[in-house]
């Protein structure tokens, strides 16, 4: 295969680095190659989740999340009006259960409040059912600029409109290593070399393993963790109106079990998280003798495994107990039951977590000569894809001269 020359690749077609693409697109006149190691865009992270367009609550004031994330989910809603994506401005409700919780909620709503978020509503136990009737809940936040949408569909589209403009989009390149030359770089892959001049890496779980391919030291490693779910059958999707989160528990890196409508109609219940043994472990018996050595020989796993042992253990536990998953749901809706549940889909979040042990919490992205490494973009990374991407667009076009 003839080595074939483009201005800027992008190694990755999930939806940030598709949306990169596309900014791209918008933005200069530059030729753009996106490449996809799989059969198709949006395969991992992003075809995984639950579908959620975040509001932007959580995140600390002034952080790179909350910013991105308020921006991008005005564009995300704008983007799925203008190409007629099914989405829907659902809302949800974050709800304590005990009194332990009031404060933090507390906190949350002030969060919200600095961050921008419009229409968050307190509520009390009466008022939270109106919205949830058979939630079990002393009081709540209303936050209605929460959404649902297939960000599947969301990606194919933006692939679609690159496509449309003129670049490519190659399915079945894995990247393999990169040449450096004075004026340019080659991107080799399994299917081809490359010739570019400029390389954005948005890998996802393999980010950091391809940094150090193009000689960057990433300073962090992925550690893949699993989310499990469950789904409702269809005659007990009634017990979920639109979207149900507990309050987050500050002793826990992830959010805790929660339910979501999603846009087709089913209603997922969870995830726990779980540690994957490999990269793309999406089943419990997903196994790389490889990826596994990796993780337990890296200081910062072994310092993380040994602050959250317990809270870890407790999620194995519900990962192979139905009982024990279906007892932490109740403590939101207590009406739920076993009977009522079947197994759902699963997903792979690319952790990032430095040598200290520290989980890298907020978008991590590294500009080196002719490149752009996103090393760590998880949740709301879908939502807020728009904004990054179009931050990613301006990097290149400022750093390499692109017009």
């Amino acid at each position: 295969m003839p080595r074939q020359k483009y201005d800027v690749v992008i190694i990755g077609g999930g939806i940030v680095g598709m949306a990169t693409a596309l900014k791209l697109s918008v933005q200069t006149k530059a030729r753009i190659a996106v490449l996809e190691a799989e059969n198709r865009v949006a395969a991992h992270q992003t075809g995984n989740n639950s579908g959620v367009i975040h509001s932007g609550l959580y995140y600390r004031p002034n952080s790179l999340k909350a910013r991105n994330c308020v921006e991008g989910r005005k564009a995300m809603y704008a983007f799925c009006e203008k190409h007629g994506i099914p989405h829907e401005r659902c809302g949800k409700v974050v709800a304590a259960t005990e009194e332990d919780e009031i404060p933090r909620l507390k906190d949350l709503y002030e969060r919200g409040t600095a961050n921008g978020l419009k229409g968050l509503k307190w509520l009390n136990a009466e008022e939270l059912n109106e919205y949830e009737p058979h939630l079990n809940g002393i009081a709540g936040l209303l936050v209605p600029e929460t959404g649902i949408v297939d960000y599947g569909k969301v990606t194919e589209t933006m692939a679609k409109l690159v496509r449309e403009a003129g670049h490519d989009v190659f399915l079945n390149h894995r990247f393999q290593s990169l040449i450096k030359h004075a004026d340019h770089l080659e991107v080799v892959t399994n299917a081809g070399t490359f010739q570019t001049g400029y390389l954005v890496n948005c890998g996802g779980l393999y980010s950091d393993r391809i940094a150090r391919k193009c000689e960057i030291d990433p300073g962090l490693k992925i550690i893949p963790f699993r989310g499990e779910y469950y789904k409702f059958k269809p005659q007990k999707r009634y017990l979920v109106k639109n979207l149900i989160y507990p309050v987050p528990d500050p002793e826990f890196p992830f959010l805790g079990v929660h339910f979501t409508r999603m846009i087709d109609g089913e209603v997922e219940a969870g995830p726990n998280a779980v540690l994957a043994f490999k990269r793309e472990g999406y089943s419990k018996t997903s196994f790389s003798l490889k990826d596994t050595i990796e993780i337990f020989t890296y200081p910062g796993f072994l310092r993380l495994a040994k602050k959250y042992l317990k809270t870890g253990l407790a999620e194995y536990y519900r990962s192979f107990s139905k009982a024990a998953f279906v007892k932490a749901l109740q403590r939101l809706i207590p009406e739920v039951r076993s009977s009522d549940l079947e197994p759902g889909g699963a997903g792979v979040r690319a952790q990032a977590l430095e040598k200290n042990g520290f989980l890298a919490d907020d978008f991590r992205i590294v500009e080196a000569e002719r490149m752009i490494h996103v090393l760590n973009a998880p949740s709301p990374a879908a939502t807020a894809s728009l904004s990054i991407g179009k931050t990613i667009a301006e990097t290149v076009v400022k750093n390499f001269g692109l017009k």
